[in-house]
């Protein structure tokens, strides 16, 4: 019944008045699809909001996972993709859950752990990407640590104590290189060697060939440009350079087998894979170069995660990092001891592996421990057998601690099964030479070099194949090596062709003492000669065998010794116990007792000797010979196209890493007194700072 209103109208009934739709299959469907269409929604903004943060970089990654986490990352992997919808539509599980339990043994199901005990590939990442490893050059390349004729050796010495733990132990006084703890305190950017940077440019003032010279070098080889640049420097503030993205790690180099397909690292486990947002907010911090906080980022990881490689990889890269900045050899040593525990855990990637144990070795290489370095090489040789690359790395730690015999049946290995690797060829053609077996190491520097392989384009080849050519009388071919050489930025000149140089120094080959500054010094000398020469003569004829054979292969007949006072900057005290008074003398003239570069000596030169045409190794000092003992005829020494003879009592002064030749071609023996000095041009720092050789 209707109600009555004041007007005298009834009110309809509603049910009568306002008709309600009924409820069908159809309005159902349509309310379902506006639910999706909202998810849908929330989807590609989560997706954008990704595009903006990842690849524009607009905010910070971390922040917006923190903010936003809990609305689009549902699944708790870090990111918003399609697992994130089946998870908010209710299909699947969130997962986050289970990552801190599956390390620390907690019931978790089987499909979500990280299984121990699997091979490395079962974990392999498939997502993530790294970068080739630069290329380790040993002063910035691979074999820039080795002299031409001798091998580097460290001030200590290492082995494994019973306990496991590596034991250095200090060598006596003579050494060829910086200890370790001497090699942060440069104010330069660190290097393998602490060597100065080679000068790139042929037109450097002071480098090019005299204008007086007669020779002119026919036109270079037809050389194939090589895929490196070489060195220490040549090299960047760091020896090796790293990628910093987040997840992309220093990658082993790709070898023979591989070669123009390159395979992308994998390093990230399945764990690893999970937690991977973590690690790339931790690893974004190293690539804006807040280095020390990328280190407490990581060891948090490392405490949350013990058992995670890519997390403990980081921490050693983060010390690594710290240990540039500081320039600490104590935080150098943590990274070294990191990188060796990644190796060491479970499940860790074949591809993480070999790039951890890599760098390893490289940082044992800088810190000079050199047989420790070998070890973890041999390590990798013995995890990846058939890897050549690494097998010619092997071969290199094998030549720096003077193993020539071992790094000889290296590169025989690595021949045998890759018969044109020019890697191999250029390094075992360098130990041929150094056995003296000249004539057959031609073909394998030269074939080497040819190669344009990384690693071939090194000064030391480009040295030894001209100075075999050289001896085989070939002397054409062997200055259009040297002409090459000098044209790939490793010799300052055709004639000039030292390799541990410092760019833009005076170059000519004869000085006069004037031109030295050195004035005081050579006034001394040639006051003093007859003292100088007495002393000499006592040890001499006194046959102690004081005067050691010349053992740098540079004769090609005849008998030549040296006795040496100084060495690298270092008195002998029981030479100057032979010779004091000649001692006494040259402690007052430090340009010369602190070059340590240089060494003070006397030479004995018997009639029949011919020294090959050579150069000494650096540009950083000069020569001077006193004469005291000169037959009226038949000795020389010519320095480029220039032949001078010596004098009692009178100094010559000539830049030995010019080319340079003598002969002795007398009826009795030549005597003379060597003394090295600083160039003059060389700063105190400078002199301070460079290497001993």
């Amino acid at each position: 019944m209707g109600e009555t209103k004041a007007d005298g109208t009834k009110m309809a009934n509603l049910t009568e008045t306002q008709a309600v739709p009924p409820v069908t299959k159809g309005s159902k469907k349509a309310e379902r699809n506006s639910v999706f269409s909202w998810i849908i929604v929330l989807a590609l903004l989560g997706v954008w909001m990704s595009v903006a943060v990842v690849w524009f970089d607009l905010v910070e990654y971390s922040s917006v996972v923190g903010t936003l986490g809990g609305v689009y990352d549902a699944d708790g992997d870090g990111d918003f993709d399609a697992e994130d919808a089946k998870v908010i539509l209710g299909l699947k599980k969130k997962t986050i859950e289970v990552k801190e339990a599956a390390y620390k043994n907690e019931d978790v199901p089987l499909d979500q752990k990280a299984v121990k005990g699997s091979t490395a590939d079962t974990f392999r990442d498939t997502e993530s990407e790294v970068r080739p490893e630069e290329p380790v050059p040993f002063n910035e390349d691979r074999t820039s640590s080795f002299h031409p004729f001798d091998v580097s050796l460290t001030d200590s010495k290492e082995h494994i104590d019973s306990t496991g733990e590596l034991v250095v132990e200090a060598l006596p006084e003579k050494t060829l290189e910086l200890s370790a703890t001497e090699r942060y305190q440069d104010e330069e950017p660190y290097h393998a060697h602490m060597e100065e940077k080679k000068s790139k440019t042929k037109d450097t003032p002071g480098s090019k060939v005299l204008p007086d010279m007669t020779f002119e070098p026919e036109s270079t080889l037809p050389l194939t440009e090589t895929l490196h640049e070489t060195s220490e420097p040549k090299a960047p503030s760091k020896a090796i350079t790293e990628s910093q993205e987040s997840g992309h790690e220093s990658a082993p180099e790709v070898t023979a087998e591989t070669k123009g397909k390159k395979k992308k690292p994998k390093l990230f486990n399945k764990f690893d894979k999970i937690i991977k947002s973590e690690i790339s907010a931790a690893d974004k911090l190293r690539k804006k170069g807040k280095v020390e906080e990328a280190l407490h980022a990581f060891e948090a990881l490392v405490q949350k995660y013990p058992q995670s490689p890519r997390c403990r990889y980081g921490k050693a890269q983060a010390e690594d990092d710290v240990a540039e900045k500081l320039r600490s050899n104590e935080m150098l040593l943590k990274a070294v001891t990191t990188y060796r525990e990644v190796a060491e855990l479970p499940d860790t990637p074949a591809d993480l592996i070999k790039a951890t144990l890599k760098r390893c070795a490289d940082r044992q290489q800088f810190l000079g421990r050199m047989r420790g370095s070998l070890a973890t090489l041999e390590k990798l040789v013995h995890i990846f057998p058939d890897d050549i690359t690494l097998k010619n790395d092997l071969g290199v730690a094998h030549l720096l601690i003077g193993d020539n015999k071992g790094a000889k049946g290296i590169y025989e290995e690595v021949l045998t099964v890759a018969p044109n690797d020019g890697f191999a060829k250029v390094h075992y053609g360098f130990i041929l030479k150094s056995e003296n077996k000249i004539a057959e190491s031609i073909p394998y520097l030269r074939e080497g070099l040819e190669s344009g392989e990384p690693g071939t384009d090194d000064g030391r080849f480009y040295f030894h194949l001209g100075d075999a050519l050289q001896r085989t009388g070939d002397v054409s071919q062997a200055y259009k090596w040297y002409e090459a050489g000098y044209q790939h930025g490793h010799f300052a000149s055709v004639w000039q062709r030292s390799l541990y140089n410092v760019a833009g120094l005076r170059a000519q080959p004869w000085w006069s003492a004037k031109e030295t500054g050195y004035t005081d010094l050579v006034r001394m000398l040639e006051q003093n000669w007859k003292i100088i020469r007495d002393e000499a003569l006592l040890v001499l004829d006194a046959g102690s065998g004081q005067f050691l054979p010349e053992d740098e292969n540079l004769r090609e007949t005849g008998d030549w010794g040296q006795f040496t006072l100084w060495q690298q900057g270092r008195k002998v005290p029981s030479s100057c116990q032979s010779v004091p008074k000649t001692c006494a003398f040259m402690e007052r003239y430090p340009e010369t007792t602190t070059c340590k570069r240089g060494q003070i000596k006397f030479s004995v030169m018997q009639p029949g000797t011919h020294v090959w045409p050579h150069t000494g190794p650096t540009n950083c000092r000069l020569r001077m010979h006193l004469g005291l003992v000169i037959p009226p005829r038949g000795c020389q020494i010519r320095c480029t196209n220039q032949t001078r003879n010596w004098e009692e009592g009178k100094v010559l002064i000539f830049d030995d890493s010019f080319e340079h030749e003598v002969w002795q071609e007398a009826d009795s023996y030549r005597l003379i007194f060597i003394v090295d000095v600083w160039h003059p041009e060389l700063s105190q720092s400078q002199r301070h700072a460079l290497s001993p050789i």
